[in-house]
């Protein structure tokens, strides 16, 4: 191998080689813990950055058809200096794993957190799907929404995700339009058999589950119940 080649190849590894150094463990343990005292913090700094901008939330600017627990993402550069010195260390910002939005924002703007690892589930299966061409459907679950045969898509093990609500693991949906889901229904239906939320037919449901959590449902479809059995089903367009 020439010198030239070695110094090239130097720099090109220099950079990883000092990022790694940069988080060393302990520091990206925690980069992956959702603190309350961290939200608290942001929730905090944001309440006072809404009193004197006469109402103005420090958020960023989103699409109008953006799902709405991605739609108000906390701009942490219109926080930082006056109502916090920096970022909280898991937020992505920071180079954590979690994204800090708001909730409630017209009545009661609430912060939350959502896992940005499920995006990149997300990336890798409609990668896959892209690369077949065509979703391999698998079951119709609803109105639009589909299971997919994972393993037609390379997939050894069906992808899942660790619910942050019950810890259950998470499949995913698609929908005719070809996006992809994670299916909440699981932590809906247990939270339904042990409470008795004051939700109706042709609700959105979804509320239940971040009501008492510091997480939202990311990457969700909307879900009402049914007006015969009060179980969980997927919310149709039509309804």
């Amino acid at each position: 191998m020439s010198k030239g080649l070695q110094i090239f190849l130097f720099l090109l590894i220099m950079p990883v080689f000092l990022a790694g150094c940069a988080y060393p463990q302990d520091r990206l343990a925690q980069n992956q813990i959702p603190y309350q005292d961290q939200i608290q913090s942001v929730q905090a700094a944001v309440e006072q950055f809404q009193k004197d901008n006469g109402g103005i939330l420090p958020i960023k600017t989103k699409e109008n058809d953006t799902p709405i627990y991605q739609k108000y993402l906390i701009d942490f550069k219109k926080l930082i200096p006056a109502y916090m010195a920096e970022p909280p260390g898991n937020a992505f910002e920071s180079g954590g794993i979690f994204q800090y939005v708001l909730v409630n924002v017209e009545n009661n703007p609430t912060v939350k957190i959502f896992d940005l690892r499920i995006a990149e589930t997300i990336r890798d299966i409609k990668l896959r799907i892209k690369m077949q061409k065509f979703p391999p459907y698998k079951e119709q679950l609803a109105d639009h929404v589909f299971s997919l045969d994972f393993e037609k898509l390379g997939y050894k093990e069906d992808p899942t995700v660790t619910s942050p609500f019950t810890k259950q693991e998470l499949p995913f949906v698609i929908t005719g339009d070809g996006e992809v889901y994670v299916d909440y229904l699981k932590d809906l239906y247990q939270i339904l058999q042990k409470e008795t939320p004051d939700v109706k037919a042709g609700d959105d449901i979804r509320d239940i589950l971040h009501k008492d959590s510091p997480f939202v449902p990311a990457y969700s479809l909307p879900y009402t119940i049914d007006a015969k059995t009060n179980e969980p089903i997927f919310l149709s367009k039509s309804e």
